[in-house]
This record gives C-alpha cells, sequence and structure tokens, in this order.
C-alpha cells in the first residue's frame, strides 16, 4: 500500500512538472488525463467480463453538453464539468436499463449501434450541432474568472488531476465493496450471484452507470481542452481506442487506466511527429508485444514491485 501510494506521488510530480517545465505539454497531459478516465469507466465494465465497442457516445454526450453550454449559454467552466456528467450519466442510466439484458458480444455490439446512431444524428444535423465541422465555443470562465489561454489550461489540469485522483480512488473502493465483489461475480458466475438473492441485472446496471459517468467526465473535460467538439468524438474508432488503451494498460487496478492513456497519447505524439500517417501501425505493434509479454497490460508489470512481491 505505502509503495503505491509512493508511485502515485510520482505520478502525480510527473505529470505537474511536465507542464511547468515545458509548457506546450500542457495539452497531451489534459488529453492523456481526460482519456484516462474514460478508460477507467470502460475497466469498470471489464471488471464483469463485458467490453463495450461505443462507450465514446457517453465521452461525446457530454462534450457537445458542454459545447452547448459554454456556446449559447456563457456557462462557467464548472458548471459545464457538472453538466456534461450529469448528461452522460443520466444517458447511462436510461440506456443501460436496456443493456444489462445482454452479455457478450451481443453486449459489446448493441453499445456501438447506439454509438453509430448518436454519430449519424450529430453529423446530419448541421443546423444544430454543426455538422461533420463540429461546434466550435469560446473559451469560459473559471469558478467566474476570465483566463487568458495558459492561465485556463493550468487550472484545468489542475482540476482534472483533481478528478483523476478521486475517481481513481472512488473506482478502487467500488472494487473492494459488496457491489464491486457483485460485479466481479457476474465475470465469474452470475447463476450463483442471483442464487444468493442479488439481482445481477442490477449491479451490473449501477457499475454501467459509473461506467458513463466516468466518460462523461472524460468527455468534458476534452471538450474544454479543445474547444471543440464534433460527432467524431463518438465514433466507433474513439471507442476502440478506449478499449485498446484499457488492454494496453490493465484492467486489474485504476492505475492502469492512466499509465496506458500517458503511453498512448505520447507515443502517438512522438510517433505520429516522426511516421507520419504510420503511428497506428507503431501502436499495432506495441499491443501484439503486450498481450504476449504482459497480458494483464502495463500494471501488471509493476504490480509484483507495489504490492512487495517478486515478480512470479
Amino acid at each position: 500500500m505505502l509503495r503505491q501510494r509512493l508511485f502515485v506521488l510520482v505520478l502525480l510530480a510527473i505529470a505537474i512538472a511536465l507542464p511547468l517545465v515545458f509548457p506546450w505539454l500542457k495539452t497531451p497531459v489534459l488529453l492523456a488525463l481526460s482519456s484516462g478516465l474514460a478508460v477507467l469507466g470502460v475497466i469498470v465494465l471489464i471488471r464483469a467480463g463485458q467490453v463495450s465497442f461505443g462507450h465514446a457516445m457517453y465521452a461525446c454526450l457530454a462534450g457537445y453538453t458542454v459545447g452547448f453550454g459554454a456556446r449559447h449559454w456563457q456557462l462557467d467552466a464548472l458548471l459545464l464539468i457538472g453538466l456534461g456528467t450529469a448528461v452522460a450519466a443520466l444517458a447511462g442510466g436510461l440506456i443501460g436499463l436496456f443493456m444489462v439484458r445482454y452479455r457478450g458480444i451481443f453486449f459489446g455490439m448493441l453499445n456501438l449501434a447506439f454509438s453509430m446512431v448518436l454519430f449519424s444524428v450529430l453529423a446530419k444535423s448541421g443546423a444544430v450541432t454543426g455538422g461533420t465541422d463540429g461546434l466550435r465555443f469560446d473559451r469560459p470562465t473559471l469558478a467566474g474568472a476570465t483566463l487568458d489561454r495558459d492561465g485556463f489550461e493550468l487550472a484545468l489540469l489542475a482540476m482534472a488531476l483533481v478528478c483523476a485522483l478521486a475517481a481513481g480512488g472512488l473506482v478502487q473502493r467500488y472494487f473492494a465493496s459488496v457491489p464491486g465483489q457483485a460485479l466481479a461475480a457476474i465475470k465469474t458466475n452470475e447463476t450463483r450471484l442471483e442464487y444468493l438473492g442479488i439481482s445481477a441485472k442490477r449491479v451490473f446496471w449501477g457499475g454501467y452507470v459509473l461506467s458513463a459517468t466516468l466518460c462523461g467526465l472524460g468527455g468534458s473535460f476534452f471538450a474544454l481542452t479543445q474547444g471543440l467538439v464534433t460527432p467524431e468524438m463518438g465514433y466507433w474508432v474513439r471507442s476502440g481506442e478506449i478499449v485498446f488503451v484499457a488492454i494496453l494498460g490493465g484492467s486489474a487496478h485504476a492505475l492502469g487506466a492512466f499509465i496506458g492513456a500517458f503511453v498512448f497519447e505520447f507515443v502517438k505524439l512522438y510517433v505520429a511527429a516522426w511516421l507520419t500517417g504510420s503511428w497506428q501501425l507503431v501502436l499495432g505493434a506495441i499491443l501484439l508485444v503486450m498481450v504476449f509479454a504482459a497480458p494483464g497490460g502495463l500494471y501488471s508489470l509493476i504490480a509484483p514491485w507495489l504490492r512487495g512481491r517478486k515478480p512470479a
């Protein structure tokens, strides 16, 4: 436990120091944190043995909520983050009532179907959503203060770090709680869970709503960082990236979401600069190596050390 806390502190120090030493890294770090929050949501579902290929739709819904709120109502950034996250949670609650009936490939593909419906609606409703060009909005106030770009990004970075810490701690506590253990039981033996008098659908619905909420939180930060939202936020490629990062980082611990997100964003950043148009090939090769060398993801490589044990 002590080593885990020290490791988290080291990661925090790196995330804070990088943008201060290299100001141009503020945006990549913010994007990595927002992506990590969305990946954390997918990890909650993986805990139940389910994979969603459409969960980017909740980040997209939150992003467009932020865009509309900033563009038409001039809301403060704090309100925009809360509103975007709440809309994603509400959508997750409603769609979850339907999704909890399905498992396996049906669950994954139905999520994909919902996300593609949302993508099509956003892309075709140009008069309202801006169509494929998206919705651009001015930088909102933050806690009532009007900040320049650097000040706004630094404040947003601090908020994202706090939210990442809080979300990671919440998810770990959830995994250790009775509902979290029941969620894991859906993966191992759902029938036995029902025999114990616990509704698997109700447990799964709670996990699904938490997952959508985390994706919405990540999408809200992503939208504020970019100042632009487009239908591609909910496209299946984006959902695939989230699953990719979850596999890359590992789903055994909340730390895996953020480790994977940072590796993904920075590899993409530097490889795209050197191999324009071929960065997907490099990331695919990395994933292949990870699948064979460390099926548990990057977190599995450091987990024995964090627990004070020698690697097996």
